[in-house]
């Protein structure tokens, strides 16, 4: 997984939290929480072990390893690691899942150049 230092963090969704509606962040944003609407950062969204989301994802890069429900679109990549489990559709130019990934659902693969 992609390693990020908190320093590097700029927003955070705490375990116990929970958020409905249209998020957006500029930067690094890590989700532990449970969030359902939508998310949007120009940036990196981390979706830690313990989150649960319910949401459209938008970002340049998506790293997921709680559980998510929702439509991806990423500009960079989309990694998903165990013990994730997704639902939902994934639009990106570069996708990883680890073996163990709890995965249903569709991708499609787009050029970075678009």
């Amino acid at each position: 997984m992609l390693e990020t230092n908190k320093g590097d963090i700029s927003a955070i969704i705490e375990e116990g939290c929970k958020f409905e509606g249209k998020l957006s962040f500029n930067g690094v944003a890590r989700i532990s929480g449970i969030v359902n609407g939508s998310i949007f950062s120009n940036d990196t969204v981390i979706i830690s072990e313990a989150a649960v989301v319910n949401a459209d994802i938008y970002a340049n890069v998506i790293l997921i390893s709680g559980t998510v429900k929702g439509n991806l679109k990423a500009g960079s990549l989309v990694e998903i690691i165990r013990p994730a489990h997704f639902e939902g559709t994934i639009t990106t130019p570069s996708l990883i899942v680890e073996e163990g990934v709890i995965f249903h659902g569709t991708t499609k693969m787009q050029d970075k150049r678009q």
